[in-house]
């Protein structure tokens, strides 16, 4: 076993976390929207922001009722229980396929016959010895519907995903500039991609989540590009309080933001764009001059002239410079 299999392997057993595990309980809670995501993406002067982020951070949401059901299961057996959301190096989606909830799919993320891809995952380990349930089979077959709707071919190969290339990633995880090559791939997503999971076929026996701490703020499924880009850090904090998107901080988002209006060739955002230009944070400045350059060249080539050598930032500098890739 190499050095990589064999951690993956100890990531695996929960007994690095915890010696006196005896039995992990994987449990799943139904996130799935009651419309397509993906319809959202042709509103090009609106973000798409990932179905799991429009309401309640779920992290939340799911600890809570783990340490519920967990508290329940430590007072009638007297065993110790701990309980996990994403917090540790869990690997929660290989569990909960040897748990019987669904298995992983092309796209890396469980797939379950009852509710597609809509699931948030839960873990409570226990000191209990309890019997295991049957392990879900593969029922992916040949389709590769889920590799095929990416926007930037992030799967290399079936059940491998190139996180560098996922929007996902690059909108929520990643701190700099957003890197050229996917910037028009990105189109009007702001906070994740749904899209790998919205085309999987086992969606068509899904239904809607019915956790109400889930269910979208109109606000937030297809806000204002425009009204986006304007925000400050406090309106940042007041809009996406107690939301998994506040995570990222308002700098971050707003790059997104610039981005998705740099894909609308449309010159109406040009105000907000320019407006961004003097922003405190450098990764704002330098999305916003290249979404100025995708709406106008010539007011871009002009305020180049006089901005360019007033910049302090390496690689805001990089987006003025003639030939840089948009």
């Amino acid at each position: 076993m190499n050095w990589m299999a064999e951690t993956e392997a100890r990531r695996a057993d929960p007994r690095v976390l915890w010696p006196d595990v005896r039995a992990v309980v994987m449990l799943g809670l139904n996130y799935g929207p009651d419309t397509d995501p993906r319809a959202v993406l042709q509103q090009r002067d609106r973000g798409a922001i990932s179905v799991y982020a429009q309401n309640r951070d779920y992290h939340d949401v799911i600890k809570g009722k783990l340490k519920l059901l967990a508290g329940r299961l430590a007072s009638r057996t007297g065993a110790e229980v701990k309980v996990f959301v994403d917090t540790a190096p869990l690997m929660e989606k290989p569990l909960a396929a040897s748990a019987g909830l669904g298995w992983q799919g092309k796209h890396t993320n469980l797939v379950s016959r009852e509710f597609g891809s809509w699931l948030f995952l839960g873990a409570i380990l226990t000191a209990l010895p309890l019997p295991p349930d049957a392990t879900e089979r593969d029922h992916c077959g040949s389709c590769r519907a889920c590799l095929d709707a990416c926007p930037t071919s992030a799967f290399p190969t079936p059940y491998r995903l190139d996180a560098r290339r996922c929007i996902s990633y690059l909108t929520i995880e990643h701190d700099g500039p957003i890197p050229a090559e996917f910037r028009a791939a990105m189109g009007n997503r702001i906070y994740g991609c749904d899209d790998c999971l919205a085309a999987c076929p086992w969606n068509k026996f899904a239904q809607a989540g019915a956790e109400m701490k889930l269910k979208a703020r109109p606000e937030l499924q297809a806000p204002r590009l425009a009204d986006l880009a304007a925000l400050d850090d406090q309106a940042f904090r007041a809009l996406f309080t107690a939301s998994p998107v506040k995570r990222i901080g308002r700098d971050r988002f707003v790059r997104n933001v610039l981005i998705a209006i740099g894909n609308t060739a449309e010159p109406s955002f040009l105000p907000v764009v320019r407006a961004r230009l003097d922003d405190p944070a450098p990764v704002v400045r330098g999305a916003a001059v290249w979404a100025l350059r995708q709406l106008a060249p010539g007011v871009w080539q002009a305020e180049r002239l006089s901005r360019a050598g007033r910049e302090a930032d390496a690689a805001v500098r990089e987006e003025w410079v003639p030939g840089v890739s948009p």
